[in-house]
């Protein structure tokens, strides 16, 4: 805890600015006062900090799982999280396939023609998702899915649990995706299997969907996830 002449000194501004700046934080739950103790940490700091803790844990957890879904399907393997009104790609495992993909670690790609980007946005009502739909609109990169049907397909994945990249996003690549969830049972990143569309038929889409929800939910579990088990099956990486 810390009293209102602590943070002045700290802050080096005076008692009547660092009251009012203390104040507003405290009715934003950024900070909490008890009179004769002074401010402390409010549960919207600890909520940041434990959202930050989880997303700087998710490439190091994931990993592992990542690599075992890339050697079992043989196609590249992403990983990403919502970064404002993109998906932040933090982790990419090549395939074993010539095929090319442009993606890059670091990279921000589109939320609504990506797989891993609609597996983000999974759990947002439909007003939020249509913002997400029409953020794009005003880009360079044209989209040949309307919104009514995107909004169709969103509506579905959300009840499957994994989404499609339907060629939408990268000409001949298609791609699968699915969420990953932490202890609170938010979505805090997702994994998606791309390959190009040669070996990513219909029936073969299908098919990755368990491998896919089956390694996120693999990740989720490792972060504290409890939800219900046995979403999928496990496939036997031999049999593959």
């Amino acid at each position: 805890m810390s009293s209102l002449a602590d943070l002045a000194a700290t802050l080096k501004l005076n008692r009547s600015t660092v009251h009012r700046l203390a104040a507003s934080l405290v009715e934003r739950r950024y900070l909490t006062f008890t009179p004769r103790n002074g401010y402390g940490l409010g549960s919207k700091s600890l909520e940041l900090g434990y959202q930050a803790r989880v997303q700087l844990n998710i490439p190091r957890v994931a990993k592992d799982h990542l690599e075992k879904l890339a050697a079992l399907t043989g196609d590249t393997v992403h990983l990403g999280v919502l970064d404002g009104m993109r998906a932040f790609y933090l982790d990419k495992i090549p395939g074993r396939r010539r095929v090319e993909i442009s993606s890059r670690v670091g990279d921000l790609q589109p939320l609504r023609s990506t797989g891993l980007g609609k597996a983000l946005l999974l759990d947002e009502d439909d007003q939020q998702l249509r913002e997400f739909y029409r953020y794009e609109e005003d880009g360079e990169q044209r989209y040949e899915v309307p919104e009514s049907t995107w909004m169709r397909r969103m509506r579905e994945y959300a009840k499957l649990g994994y989404a499609f990249d339907l060629e939408e996003n990268e000409d001949r690549i298609r791609c699968v995706a699915a969420p990953v969830r932490d202890a609170t049972g938010k979505i805090k990143a997702a994994i998606s299997v791309s390959s190009a569309a040669q070996y990513m038929d219909d029936e073969r889409m299908q098919a990755l969907t368990k491998d896919v929800r089956w390694a996120a939910e693999q990740i989720s579990r490792e972060l504290g996830w409890e939800g219900p088990a046995g979403l999928v099956r496990k496939v036997d990486p031999k049999a593959a």
